[in-house]
């Protein structure tokens, strides 16, 4: 991270101990203290009120139109932003290249995730100072806490930088750079920070001393939250390609597939699906709002065209629970893109957003079962995610079939998440088989570059 952006984060930690309130945050006022203050005499509440503040800096860039749900989206083909105040949105994530030097775009999903990962070392600095208070228990639920939110900070910023790799040990003096570290390098600096945080919750006593959102409900003790922690080590194993260490992790987490598949039982069956923690949004409290409400977000005919059918009817439930027809057909790109769906499953502007969620893990534990070759138990869980989330039949399912399988379900279980099938199609090797929008000449984009103002820092 460079010194113009170690400046920023400061300021964006001074701007959380500020803040009075946010939504469901309820965030105590601190009348402003200076950062000084808080890393040499940090308070009690100072400290709780910085650890409420890393869930306000993780949500900072999920849901606008140019935010990383959005942007993820349209490269994996399952969006389309047509903004005409701002043609990039097309023209950058679809077409040759993406701009280094811009922030809201070539450039984005660094600063902002680097700035809470600063904000976070810069509070558990603060906790080996503060006193008394909070209780030595409840710091260790804080330390758990914070490294957990730095963790899933840095995924944000390997998702979209893959093997341009990223800067690790950020918690250097202004003007010290650390080096850019491969993305092997990041992806074990993530389950190391996860496994501390989870060691930290061990000994968090029965209650954190801090004020979590909405978001964490039925995680908001440091038990319950180690699971929360544990689902994303397994998305974080997955992800570096160690299996068994997801399904160690699994094992710990909230999992749970035992609801079932008759159609009375649908809605308990996708309410147990949609356990897990969320991004949060109160518009009408003066929080922010969830930007992917905007008349400028649509879904990719491609969802359409690929659901599993009924003849020449969508046959996917989940299909047609997230995405609906419009009367007429919008166009972008200069007239060379056109779609007649909107995605309905954020249909408010205080709509949240997962984090994680049972669905995901299930189809987690059947990819990490694909990894071992434990194809009958993948196939179990793959065939549970189709009839209960999917509404369809079960398929009989071979070495062969099965790794198709698993990337049709978490297409459209996980659909305009969190980039999941722009993340999956390169995990896999398949990026290269997705729409070639805007030109034939036109391959998605593999990664986001370094930011050109890092990049200079370092010359």
């Amino acid at each position: 991270m460079n010194i113009s952006q170690t400046k920023k984060a400061m300021v964006a930690l001074v701007a959380a101990l500020g803040l009075s309130g946010c939504g469901s945050m309820e965030i105590g006022d601190l009348n402003n203290p200076s950062l000084d203050d808080f890393r040499n005499n940090p308070t009690e509440s100072g400290v709780n009120s910085a650890a409420t503040g890393l869930i306000i800096g993780h949500r900072a860039n999920v849901s606008p139109p140019n935010g990383y749900v959005a942007q993820l989206g349209v490269i994996g083909r399952e969006a389309y932003v047509f903004d005409p105040a701002d043609p990039r949105a097309i023209d950058e994530m679809l077409g040759p290249i993406m701009d280094p030097g811009g922030g809201a775009y070539g450039g984005n999903h660094w600063a902002a995730p680097y700035a809470n990962i600063r904000n976070a070392n810069t509070l558990l600095a603060a906790l080996d100072r503060v006193g008394a208070r909070p209780s030595d228990p409840e710091k260790e639920g804080i330390r758990g806490f914070a490294k957990t939110l730095m963790a899933l900070d840095f995924l944000v910023i390997i998702n979209t930088r893959d093997t341009n790799g990223a800067p690790i040990d950020v918690d250097r003096p202004l003007g010290q750079l650390a080096p850019i570290e491969g993305k092997e390098a990041v992806l074990n600096h993530i389950l190391k920070l996860l496994d501390e945080g989870n060691s930290h919750l061990a000994n968090a006593g029965g209650a954190f001393s801090f004020r979590l959102s909405t978001g964490f409900r039925g995680f908001e003790t440091p038990a319950a939250f180690r699971k929360f922690n544990r689902a994303v080590r397994a998305r974080a194993s997955v992800y570096a390609g160690k299996h068994e260490e997801a399904l160690a992790a699994l094992s710990e987490s909230f999992i749970s597939a035992n609801a079932p598949a008759d159609e009375a039982s649908k809605a308990a069956t996708l309410a147990s699906l949609s356990v897990g923690v969320y991004h949060v949004f109160r518009p009408s409290s003066g929080d922010t709002d969830n930007g992917l409400v905007s008349r400028n977000v649509y879904a990719h005919p491609s969802l359409e065209a690929d659901a599993e059918k009924n003849g020449t009817e969508v046959a996917d439930d989940r299909f047609k629970r997230k995405v609906a027809k419009l009367a007429e057909a919008a166009t972008g790109g200069g007239g060379r893109l056109s779609t007649d769906l909107r995605f309905s499953l954020y249909p408010t502007a205080d709509t949240s957003i997962p984090i994680i969620r049972n669905e995901e893990l299930i189809l987690l534990r059947a990819e990490a079962n694909i990894g071992l070759r434990n194809f009958g138990p993948a196939a179990e869980d793959i065939n549970y995610i189709r009839t209960r989330s999917g509404r369809l039949p079960e398929k009989a399912l071979t070495e062969a079939t099965i790794v198709d399988a698993l990337l049709y379900e978490r297409r459209y279980s996980l659909m305009f998440e969190g980039g999941h099938r722009w993340l999956d199609m390169r995990r896999f090797g398949r990026l290269d088989t997705l729409p070639r929008n805007l030109s034939p000449d036109f391959p998605p984009h593999p990664w986001f570059p370094i930011p050109v103002a890092e990049i200079d820092s370092r010359k």
